[in-house]
């Protein structure tokens, strides 16, 4: 990845961050007791009307999302309060001798990946206010820190003779805004393992930012057809990101605003629905956090597409996305950070699922990760880095999966869902290469991963 962590300046407490969380979960409540903890509750649906095997959003679920998570029809007067676990098991080929993370043995992991609490819902329905807002526990790096976030505002008006749905919003990952499961911050898989290897190289867009902006954008959907966004990223100062818990080590800072673009084709019918779009971010970057040394210049642009199919028994769900990302190193060559002064990263990633009766599910997914070799920015390292100075990975995701809640819950807490996922990660290429790919005598095939997850929500 180009944008990396930096580490604490501040040491705070754990008990700081949990006081903090608390405190943005009653700021965001309402003042009333009218909000509703889940949005299956406040919307009186089950899981399946909102989404295609969650969290895939089917296109009720995107309407609600648009909406600012405000509409209704529940008949709970709970608070508007979820919880998320995520007991997880990983084997990886071969074994990792300095352990897949502190803490953690070399190989056959059994952890807690992840432990999240939700506001999600309305703040003020009336005014059409939602917000989807998440703190997790993550296991591997052992940090409580503020997660996806959305907060958005929605208005419904008419414009040249449709309907016209627009609002703002607030958030701190681009893309986890956005409605379809193409864009990075939603897309397939929707979780892996935190204890297995992963490819060196990523695109700005696909993460690099999550969790240390602030971003402020307008959108519309004009007709059901035309959608359109443009948001705006500053960073979050050093001090706000470790109050928030997010480690910040050797980080890269936005110089000013960074913008965000959206633009979509939508076509529901039947029990059809197609998008096409595109997606894109432009940003201005300090390297290492340092101002003195001038700005790279790192511009993505995304082509994305889906299909879904969702009928009274079976469901298919089809989506593709491609990112083509210009980094121009005006910055981090001088510095030694870089090799070249201009490089180039291209991420492709398609898959397709098939979901029968809401419950069974197994999906098929490719990704490829093409580039220009850098012998600095890609340098050798065992297990993570680059014999050849080549940013190449390849491989394809299988996944079954089990839901048994999908379309309602036990009586004594009918809004419960569950995922079982049995996911394995195999590689053709990773990090440039399939043999010894890292000059210690790792082989791609080696960071294959077996990944048994159960993910409850609650």
């Amino acid at each position: 990845m180009h944008v990396r962590s930096q580490s604490r300046t501040v040491a705070r407490a754990a008990h700081l961050r949990a006081a903090l969380l608390a405190l943005i979960v009653a700021t965001l409540a309402p003042a009333t007791a009218n909000a509703l903890p889940s949005y299956a509750r406040q919307t009186g649906q089950p899981c399946a009307s909102c989404h295609m095997g969650f969290p895939e959003l089917t296109p009720f679920g995107r309407l609600f999302k648009l909406n600012g998570y405000t509409m209704g029809g529940g008949t709970s007067n709970l608070p508007p309060l979820a919880a998320m676990v995520q007991p997880a098991f990983t084997h990886t080929e071969k074994s990792q001798p300095a352990g897949a993370a502190p803490h953690f043995g070399p190989n056959d992991n059994l952890a807690i990946q992840q432990t999240s609490i939700f506001y999600g819902g309305a703040i003020d329905s009336d005014i059409g206010l939602g917000a989807f807002a998440q703190a997790t526990y993550d296991s591997a790096s052992r940090r409580i820190a503020w997660d996806n976030t959305d907060v958005r505002l929605a208005r419904n008006t008419e414009a040249l003779g449709s309907s016209l749905t627009y609002g703002v919003t607030i958030n701190n990952n681009p893309s986890v805004q956005d409605v379809w499961n193409t864009t990075p911050a939603w897309s397939f898989p929707f979780t892996n393992s935190s204890l297995a290897p992963s490819p060196a190289a990523g695109t700005l867009i696909e993460g690099g930012l999550a969790q240390k902006v602030a971003g402020f954008g307008a959108y519309g959907m004009w007709d059901n057809h035309l959608y359109t966004e443009l948001s705006l990223y500053h960073q979050l100062p050093i001090r706000a990101q470790t109050t928030f818990g997010v480690d910040a080590t050797g980080e890269s800072t936005l110089d000013g605003l960074a913008p965000y673009w959206r633009l979509v084709l939508n076509q529901d019918w039947d029990q059809n629905s197609l998008a096409v779009g595109t997606f894109g971010l432009t940003a201005a970057l300090n390297p290492q956090r340092r101002s003195n040394v001038g700005t790279d210049r790192l511009t993505d642009i995304g082509l994305d597409a889906q299909y879904q199919f969702a009928g009274a028994r079976d469901g298919v769900s089809l989506q593709a996305s491609w990112i083509h990302e210009s980094q121009d190193w005006n910055a981090s060559q001088p510095l030694g950070i870089t090799s070249n002064g201009h490089d180039t990263l291209k991420s492709f990633h398609t898959k397709v699922s098939y979901l029968y009766e809401n419950t069974y599910g197994g999906t098929v997914g490719y990704f490829a990760m093409r580039g220009s070799n850098d012998a600095a920015l890609y340098a050798p390292e065992t297990i993570s880095g680059s014999a050849t100075g080549s940013p190449n990975s390849d491989g394809w995701v299988f996944e079954l999966d089990y839901m048994p809640f999908n379309n309602g819950g036990p009586d004594a807490w009918p809004w419960v869902n569950m995922r079982l996922a049995l996911q394995y990660t195999a590689y053709t290429k990773f990090n440039g290469g399939n043999d010894n790919y890292d000059g210690s005598g790792r082989s791609a095939s080696d960071n294959n991963a077996l990944f048994l997850l159960a993910w409850l929500t609650f």
